[in-house]
């Protein structure tokens, strides 16, 4: 089959969904070489949601800029983060490492932080090969050293948010300001806590519950819970919003059609068992990709493979014609779309640690195509993340939580789930073909022993490799007593304060290399 004659099929397809299968079955690529030798790139990053986008197919979301953008580009159906909490999962597409190999298990405002602050990022890599490199919004890793950028503007969470123009306006000064190749990260406050239904008249017609349902993975419905899903979906339109200026500015400045632009969420939407969690609502972000004009489908293409937020800093380095290091996990994305697709990844993983200690847990997650495994390091002992969505004594009162009441109108498979989430088995394992939110625990299954085995030595294999050094019974000991005894968190105000971890685990890690 010739480009010319793939790239008709393609456009015949339309919308439908591009396999592996289809991929190899054409055995060339997707996309025609480029004959821009170092692209611009434009990473924008949401926080706090899941694909609750109209290209996704959810049926409440206005996001009219980000499906165009979709369908200008290629979707991806199935990428997840490897942690679902903003720092560490921002350390993560950052620095190319899963967060148990670059240190930030935890968030930066508490404290938690990179092994090594010269480990090399994006920003250093692409500034070294001659990228002009800016930072708007902000960045949540520590330290913010590490990240040197010739542009910062927002800095900061802004949760009570800002203008939408603002992010824009100063996405026009980056843009215009040379003709040098850049690399501009853009990172907006929406959809995290709080959600607000109206900012600054965005969205202009603001949903309210009796428009929207809660999202299917949360499992309970009530009036209250569909006043904040409104809500959470008012924050999708405001993105959408922002997006569509920042788009407008990139075209004014003449620089669209040479951009590679990347769009993620940093990880799932603040619900119970979403944010901080390993189940799908956690990890399952929205992943679209707008190639340069010569790397530019003819069709939008959806693609089915499992991807993660490793693969970014790969990908941008592939784009730059840099040599990408043997050290990073992650694969370029090109690669996907050639016949080295047959030799894309099997698993999925994902981790967390809660994150402060009053969330603290600690659990793996590992998916394939089908099944998906989830260990817990400390079984029954209680995750203290589920407290802030089921105790209504818990000392932050998120509007996303569950009531006692909510909690009790819930369905038998629900209310399992929920009182695994509040106490983990050492396993939990689901059907993701038969139960995509993930009700029902298979674990026991004898039917499904050789499933689980597997996964469970695909787990193993994995830690193994990549020097987890909660493989250490020690180091779990030792990091869940530095948790349990800094409750009264009197480490934020700290002057001076470094996790234990920090030290320890990077010794352990050397001594295993």
């Amino acid at each position: 089959m010739t480009v010319a004659t793939t790239r008709s099929y393609l456009l015949a397809m339309g919308k439908r969904r591009v396999t592996l299968i289809t991929v190899l079955c054409m055995a060339i690529p997707l996309f025609a070489s480029s004959a821009i030798a170092r692209p611009n790139i434009l990473l924008i990053v949401s926080e706090d949601n899941g694909p609750e986008l109209g290209c996704y197919g959810d049926p409440y979301a206005r996001t009219p800029n980000l499906d165009r953008l979709a369908a200008d580009g290629v979707r991806f159906e199935r990428a997840f983060v490897p942690y679902s909490v903003c720092s560490p999962s921002r350390a993560v597409f950052l620095t190319g490492l899963y967060a148990h190999q670059n240190g930030q298990i935890g968030l930066a405002t508490h404290k938690f932080a990179l092994y090594d602050p010269k480990t090399p990022n994006a920003f250093t890599l692409l500034k070294a090969a001659g990228y002009r490199t800016g930072l708007i919004g902000k960045l949540h890793v520590n330290p913010e050293s590490a990240f040197p950028v010739d542009f910062r503007k927002i800095t900061g969470a802004n949760f009570g948010r800002r203008k939408m123009e603002e992010y824009s306006n100063a996405a026009a000064e980056f843009f215009n300001a040379s003709d040098e190749p850049f690399f501009l990260s853009i990172n907006y406050p929406d959809a995290h806590l709080p959600f607000h239904r109206q900012q600054f008249g965005r969205p202009q017609a603001p949903l309210t519950g009796a428009d929207v349902k809660p999202l299917p993975w949360v499992g309970v419905d009530s009036p209250r819970l569909r006043e904040v899903t409104a809500d959470y979906y008012n924050c999708m339109a405001r993105l959408d919003d922002g997006v569509g200026l920042l788009l407008k500015e990139l075209e004014a400045s003449g620089k669209a059609d040479d951009t590679l632009i990347v769009y993620i969420g940093d990880h799932g939407a603040q619900f119970p068992r979403g944010k901080v969690s390993v189940y799908e609502g956690g990890l399952k972000i929205p992943f679209i990709i707008k190639w340069p004009r010569d790397f530019e489908l003819e069709s939008d293409a959806i693609l089915d493979q499992l991807v993660s937020t490793v693969d970014i800093l790969p990908t941008f380095l592939e784009a730059a014609d840099q040599e990408i290091p043997s050290r990073l996990p992650g694969l370029p994305l090109q690669r996907l779309c050639d016949a080295s697709g047959s030799e894309w990844r099997q698993y999925i993983y994902g981790f967390t640690t809660g994150s402060y200690p009053h969330a603290f847990q600690l659990r793996w997650s590992i998916r394939d195509d089908r099944y998906k495994l989830l260990l817990s390091l400390l079984p029954g002992e209680e995750n203290l993340g589920s407290y802030m969505y089921l105790e209504p004594t818990f000392r932050i009162k998120l509007p996303s939580r569950f009531t006692a009441e909510e909690q009790a109108s819930a369905l038998p498979s629900v209310a399992a789930a929920l009182a695994r989430f509040r106490t983990p088995p050492q396993f939990e394992l689901f059907d993701l073909l038969s139960d995509p939110h993930e009700w029902n625990n298979l674990a026991d299954d004898p039917d499904m022993a050789t499933v689980k085995q597997r996964l469970i030595n695909a787990l193993a294999r994995f830690r193994t490799q990549t020097r987890d050094p909660f493989l250490d019974a020690k180091n779990v000991a030792d990091f869940r007593r530095s948790q349990f005894g800094a409750h009264d968190m009197k480490y934020r105000k700290a002057k001076i304060f470094r996790w234990p971890y920090l030290d320890d685990f990077a010794e352990w890690r050397r001594e295993r290399e």
